[in-house]
């Protein structure tokens, strides 16, 4: 009986090997499966390569394209998409955004009062347009600021404002990449500047 339970033990052991190997095997073939279904689904195999990646947040609008977040205009107001776009220039179309209320502020170190009434220009599709009307809030308390660390000098030279613009420029597109991801103002243009 000994030599008949040496021989079942042999088998016992050399069917748990088999088992082993073919579930060893099996899962094997899962994590391969699994690893080339993520390399396809990622796009590092398979798929074309001629696609472009898409560009996160809003996007360059060419001249004539239409721009399906521009915001619809109020009664009453001017609408961007009539524009007739001119055949030179710039390859994309931009768009203007005015603060609702002029900006007053004293100058650093000084007496002196600045007023100015202020716009930004963007080449990006109307989320930027959205946000800025959405965050004007938080983007008047940075200008504001901007404007009263700004010393009396500076605004009374093109050079000095040119400097203040792109601070204003920056300062906004920080607002907005806070709040939103993105920023998206390319400049900001003064529409009225008084100092006192």
């Amino acid at each position: 009986m000994t030599d008949k339970h040496a021989k079942d033990g042999k088998k016992k052991s050399s069917g748990k090997i088999a088992l082993m190997i073919g579930l060893g095997a099996a899962g094997m073939l899962v994590i391969g499966a699994g690893g080339v279904y993520a390399l396809v689904a990622t796009g590092v195999i398979g798929g074309s390569h001629a696609q472009e990646e898409r560009q996160r947040g809003p996007q360059l609008v060419l001249k004539g394209q239409e721009d399906p977040y521009m915001p619809k205009p109020k009664e009453g107001e001017h609408d961007p998409a009539m524009d007739v776009e001119g055949e030179g220039g710039d390859e994309y179309r931009t768009v203007y955004f005015t603060f609702s209320e002029p900006f007053t502020s004293n100058l650093k170190d000084s007496d002196a009062l600045i007023q100015t009434s202020v716009a930004c220009s963007t080449r990006r599709d109307g989320r930027v347009l959205i946000w800025l009307q959405k965050h004007e809030l938080a983007i008047r308390s940075k200008l504001l600021q901007i404007l009263a660390d700004t010393p009396e000098d500076d605004v009374y030279t093109i050079e000095g404002k040119e400097h203040l613009q792109k601070r204003m420029t920056s300062v906004i597109n920080d607002v907005l990449t806070q709040k939103e991801g993105f920023g998206g103002v390319d400049a900001v243009y003064f529409r009225s500047f008084i100092i006192q």
